[in-house]
Formats: C-alpha cells, sequence, structure tokens
C-alpha cells in the first residue's frame, strides 16, 4: 500500500522533493489556481498553516491548469502571486495535472483513496482538499468550496495532530 511518502513531486522553484520529507507530519494536500472564484482560499490556507505549523502541520499546494484554465501563469509568475497577495508560505510545488491519464502520480494516489466526508474519484475543480496523517495515509477529503478554516476540516485537522493518534499508532 502506498503512502504520501512514497512519491516525489518538484517544488515551485524547481527542485526534487521527496514527499517523505514531511513524515510525521500531519498534510493537507491542496490543487490550487491563482485565477478562481475559490482563489481567496489561499488565505484560509495560510492561517491554518499559521496556526497548526507548530503543532505539526504542513499545506502542500499544487497549482494546476486543468479546471477553466485558471492556473496559467509560470512557476515564477505563480509563486509571485501566492507570496505578494496571500503571504504564502506553506510549500508550494510546480504546476500539474490532477484528473485523467496525466495525472501526477500523488494525484492519481489521493484520488483513488477512498475517505470522507468525498470519496474516490476524479476532483471536480480547483481547491480540492486531501487530509493525510502523520503516516502518509489518506484520512479525509473535502470538497473545493468547503473553507480550509470551516469547522469540519479544523476537527479533521486538529483530530490527525492529537497526541492520542500518535499514541493509537505505537
Amino acid at each position: 500500500m502506498s503512502t504520501l511518502h512514497d512519491f516525489q513531486a518538484h517544488t515551485i522553484r524547481g527542485d526534487e522533493c521527496a514527499l517523505s520529507s514531511f513524515s510525521g507530519k500531519v498534510c493537507l494536500v491542496v490543487n490550487v489556481a491563482s485565477a478562481c472564484g475559490l482563489t481567496p482560499q489561499y488565505d484560509g490556507l495560510q492561517r491554518l498553516y499559521d496556526e497548526y505549523r507548530e503543532r505539526g502541520l504542513e499545506v502542500l499546494g499544487f497549482p494546476c491548469n486543468q479546471f477553466g484554465a485558471q492556473e496559467p501563469g509560470s512557476e515564477e509568475e505563480i509563486a509571485k502571486f501566492c507570496e505578494t497577495n496571500y503571504g504564502v508560505t506553506f510549500p508550494m510545488f510546480s504546476k500539474v495535472d490532477v484528473n485523467g491519464d496525466a495525472a501526477h502520480p500523488v494525484y492519481a494516489w489521493l484520488t483513488a483513496e477512498d475517505t470522507s466526508p468525498d470519496g474516490a474519484g476524479d476532483i471536480a475543480w480547483n481547491f480540492a482538499k486531501f487530509l493525510v496523517d502523520r503516516d502518509g495515509r489518506v484520512v479525509a477529503r473535502f470538497a473545493p468550496p468547503t473553507e480550509p478554516c470551516a469547522a469540519e476540516v479544523k476537527a479533521q485537522v486538529e483530530a490527525a495532530l492529537s497526541p492520542s493518534t500518535e499514541a493509537d499508532r505505537g
């Protein structure tokens, strides 16, 4: 069985990143876009990151141009947009496809996982959110309109970060 830690991806700056570097962290993996009606969710993603980073949360942003061509820029343009407009400090990766034959392997794996509240299957739009536990397993999936700081997201993040979760793994 695969985990998030089995994959690699290029950062938005072009460096190869083994996602095993996030082992022991809880990760919220999100396909993002700069010209979408949901783009203001960058603010919520950054607030969530700021609130929980010290406890072990990482937000991983993967720009995607598959939905309405709403991420047309280069990696450099995307990085500048995110940093300038939303103060993004969480890890960002290079632009990927999240659905179809050309889907990045991490997204082929994420969308195959049957989780709640949203189950397995193709991503419907920008800002779909996958919560991955410290062991690299998908524990929840949230639809694009779900705000990053929504109560249901925060409850799942809290549960994944909880020390009792670590004790249960032992």
